[in-house]
């Protein structure tokens, strides 16, 4: 498997995570993941697992901070990543 796609597994897997553990503080009002944290790992290559991460968790998909970017960021990623294997 070549780097670049092993690179975009992990950074998706733990994006997906940290949306997890945010949600779980959230919900017993614990210290948070800042935002700018998660945004950050989702612009990294995480966008995927953020998206996930939102949708599965029930997370961040109110705020238009993480709506509208977030999707846009995994459908660029996704085409970068389809484009580089072609």
């Amino acid at each position: 498997m070549q780097p670049i796609l092993i690179y975009y597994i992990i950074i998706n897997i733990i994006t997906y995570i940290l949306f997890g553990i945010d949600k779980l503080k959230a919900k017993t009002h614990q210290w948070r993941i800042p935002e700018a944290t998660l945004l950050f790992f989702c612009i990294i290559g995480g966008a995927f697992g953020g998206f996930a991460g939102m949708f599965s968790f029930h997370h961040k998909i109110r705020k238009n901070k993480f709506r509208y970017p977030v999707p846009l960021l995994m459908i660029i990623q996704l085409i970068l990543i389809y484009r580089y294997i072609h």
